[in-house]
């Protein structure tokens, strides 16, 4: 079945909302988040009703994520997506014509020209960035207010990721999976980067779009990935 969106083809390969969907660790600051499909889905959805009913996002509107490997991270992917955004990595965004929205970290925020710019505090709770410039809103602030549901309505068929569109995106993310023995099920933990689009693809996508769970390990002590692989029982280590 064709998916307008690439949020709505991860989500339709969900077989249980209560399992975990992303579980990320961060070991240079400790953080070790889970994320259940039902918990991804609503934070998801509450960035997607904050792009249409608050920043005014139309199907095919330019937005900028230019954020490193977080959960927060992941959630607004998912959200952009849903709400039909065609979204930008920091790779190549100088040329994007007009920025609707720029998610981006605190350092960053005099970066971008962008109608909203939305900090991230990258922090495991979703904690708020404080003291922001006036018109600069945070991001866990902003989208905790809105509903944890969301309909998609009149999404045609776009660019959604650095000008490849919705059925390039899932068709590179299934070749890659097939071809990296990650199926439905597989539990796989990554230490590599998805930051850029390649890296989506490669490193988030590939193993949602097939119902595999993933576990991210961001900053990553090599010292640590074998006891983490065994305790999240992960089948595929990459």
């Amino acid at each position: 079945m064709a998916h307008n969106t690439i949020t709505a083809a991860l989500l339709a390969a969900v077989t249980d909302y209560s399992q975990p969907m992303l579980t990320f660790y961060h070991d240079g600051t400790g953080e070790r988040t889970e994320l259940s499909a039902a918990t991804l889905g609503n934070w998801a959805a509450k960035t997607a009703n904050y792009l249409r009913d608050e920043a005014g996002i139309a199907p095919g509107d330019d937005v900028l994520i230019h954020l490193p490997e977080h959960w927060q991270t992941a959630a607004i992917l998912l959200g952009a997506w849903w709400a039909g955004a065609h979204v930008h990595t920091g790779a190549g965004a100088d040329d994007v014509a007009h920025l609707s929205v720029a998610f981006v970290t605190v350092d960053d925020v005099d970066r971008y020209d962008a109608d909203e710019v939305v900090v991230a505090s990258l922090d495991p709770f979703a904690l708020a960035v404080k003291d922001l410039p006036i018109g600069v809103a945070d991001f866990g602030s902003a989208v905790r207010v809105h509903g944890d549901q969301y309909s998609p309505v009149g999404i045609p068929a776009g660019p959604a990721l650095d000008g490849r569109s919705v059925a390039q995106v899932l068709d590179t993310a299934a070749a890659h999976a097939a071809d990296n023995d990650i199926s439905a099920g597989t539990r796989v933990l990554t230490t590599r980067p998805w930051h850029d689009a390649n890296g989506v693809i490669e490193q988030l996508l590939a193993p949602l779009a097939v119902g595999a769970s993933l576990v991210a390990v961001a900053d990553a002590d090599p010292a640590k990935v074998e006891a983490k692989a065994t305790a999240e029982r992960a089948s595929v280590r990459r």
